[in-house]
């Protein structure tokens, strides 16, 4: 569903293509929807949930996350989309392992999707990945570090597909306004903007609760509580991270009010070559979601 909202717009163009841009516009909070396939994402629609491994391996264990993915939420009634990279380009290291790569990767996405009926993100880094990951994935996750790439929203909104972009590490929330106007100036009116955390200082995130009401005027909120915990570069040559806080903060993301979690997930976290310190093992994930759900239900009443 399109957002409904008054604006000023401003014309501009960039290379081939006109743009209209809203300049300060103003969306109703109850018209805040974002349609992922078969799900409505927003105030008032079951809680979502994003999660899956931070980086495909296989098949054989992409399958296996996701088959008790599904099975989890099918019966916690939670909207699942399965996630997973195939290519993790913004390692801190070149020798980092950065996945199976996009042919591999889509084939694989599109075999859990075509599977278990769940619709599948994956993150594009460059505009001219979209239209072969947009092929394949219901949602595009736009990372952080590129969350103000005009031409890389534009290209991502113009696929027609719903895009979820997250908070630069370096953003004010209030910031993320631009990031929805971008999008919108392209024609995609089905967004998503997560938060994942905020530098505070050399190597440590931190997370502003406010600014998930800020950034919720705009669009549908998801909280990214696996990436919140990371220590950029605290291995050294690799992210480290503190997946004991990953409850926490879940927890009071919603009390707070969220219209999604975003969660990594693996058989053993510590045997993932990337970002295995924050991530939740898998057979932990049905009671942490549990609890999450009956916080909800607490919250709503």
């Amino acid at each position: 569903m399109a957002n409904s909202s008054r604006s000023r717009s401003l014309s501009i163009r960039l290379g081939e293509r006109n743009y209209v841009v809203p300049i300060e516009s103003e969306t109703a909070s109850s018209d805040l929807r974002c349609q992922v396939a078969q799900y409505q994402i927003g105030p008032g629609q079951p809680l979502a949930l994003i999660a899956g491994p931070c980086v495909i391996e296989s098949l054989d264990l992409t399958r296996r996350i996701a088959e008790q993915l599904v099975v989890t939420c099918q019966k916690l009634k939670i909207s699942l989309i399965f996630k997973a990279s195939y290519d993790k380009a913004n390692r801190t290291s070149v020798s980092g392992y950065r996945g199976v790569g996009q042919a591999g990767g889509l084939e694989i996405l599109d075999r859990i999707r075509q599977e278990f009926g769940v619709p599948v993100t994956t993150d594009v880094h460059e505009t001219i990945q979209v239209q072969a990951v947009a092929q394949v994935c219901e949602l595009l996750q736009i990372p952080a570090f590129l969350a103000r790439q005009t031409d890389l929203l534009l290209a991502a909104a113009a696929t027609g597909r719903a895009v979820n972009v997250k908070k630069g590490q370096f953003m004010a929330p209030e910031d993320m306004r631009h990031v929805r106007d971008k999008l919108a100036a392209g024609g995609c009116h089905n967004v998503l903007l997560t938060e994942r955390g905020t530098f505070f200082g050399y190597g440590r995130l931190v997370n502003d609760f406010t600014g998930l009401a800020v950034m919720r005027q705009f669009a549908p909120v998801v909280f990214d509580a696996t990436h919140s915990v990371q220590r950029p570069s605290g291995m050294g040559s690799s992210t480290g991270g503190n997946r004991e806080y990953v409850a926490p903060l879940a927890r009071a993301a919603i009390a707070f009010g969220i219209d999604a979690l975003f969660l990594e997930t693996h058989p053993q976290p510590d045997q993932s070559p990337s970002d295995g310190p924050n991530m939740i093992p898998l057979a932990e994930l049905p009671q942490l979601l549990e609890k999450l759900l009956a916080l909800r239900e607490i919250v709503a009443q």
